[in-house]
């Protein structure tokens, strides 16, 4: 009887931290199960946080910033093979150059410990145009009257399709964002990428589907996306489709 009462009390004992741990072990999976749906891409910051102390709409006025300083015979957005991507990054952010439309496949050394900030489709609406009707209507400010221009473009997406090292990445149309009015000053150069660039300090808006990657660990890696946007209404259509190898280290 002893006995019997001992194996029951120890039988007991021995149950309630099992069932501790089984209800701890539930929790946890439900909270990455949840963390998941807020985040399918574990690898990409949300879209709506602050990844190395800016929004995603601020990354994308300092991405434009970088992008348009460079003359157009060594600009990283027309760069054919990859050549140029490394001019005048700084900080923990390196950006990936997009492309004025079509396919490239591009090569790069990048260093280790870098997020990786890069649009999948985006547009830039500054100001002011060679078209005296590039104007706000009456009463409408000109970030408004930019971000009507910018969101215009970009509300045509179709098709946004990206692989890091060979595993798609999922929902990308969750991860659009607008800046805010900001100011660039673009190589004069580029007005054969952007024919309202002036060479001076001028505002600015941008929107578009944008991504900010993890760290990449040193080695090598592939990123490869194909982007889409159709406007029936003209008769145009505007496809992207870039591979970066790159080299981490």
């Amino acid at each position: 009887m002893k006995t019997q009462n001992t194996k029951q009390a120890f039988g007991a004992s021995a149950l309630k931290p099992l069932l501790a741990t089984a209800f701890l072990a539930l929790l946890m999976a439900t909270s990455l199960a949840q963390a998941a749906g807020r985040n399918p891409n574990p690898g990409v910051s949300p879209i709506n946080s602050n990844p190395y102390g800016k929004s995603y709409g601020d990354w994308c006025a300092a991405w434009w910033t970088w992008a348009l300083s460079f003359p157009a015979d060594r600009n990283p957005i027309l760069d054919a093979t990859g050549a140029f991507g490394s001019q005048g990054q700084s900080g923990p952010v390196w950006f990936l150059a997009g492309t004025a439309g079509g396919t490239v496949v591009r090569t790069l050394t990048i260093p280790a410990g870098k997020g990786i900030f890069f649009p999948l489709l985006n547009v830039i609406n500054d100001y002011p145009c060679p078209d005296p009707n590039f104007q706000p209507a009456p009463g409408q400010s000109l970030e408004e009257f930019l971000t009507e221009g910018a969101v215009f473009f970009v509300d045509h997406a179709t098709e946004l399709a990206l692989e890091v090292d060979g595993v798609p990445l999922r929902n990308l149309f969750d991860y659009r964002a607008t800046s805010g009015l900001f100011t660039f000053t673009g190589d004069p150069s580029m007005t054969v990428f952007d024919p309202c660039i002036t060479g001076e300090p001028q505002p600015a808006v941008s929107d578009g589907y944008w991504l900010m990657l993890s760290p990449l660990r040193p080695g090598q890696h592939t990123i490869h996306y194909v982007s889409k946007a159709e406007f029936p209404e003209f008769g145009f259509e505007f496809t992207v489709e870039v591979t970066y190898h790159l080299t981490v280290e």
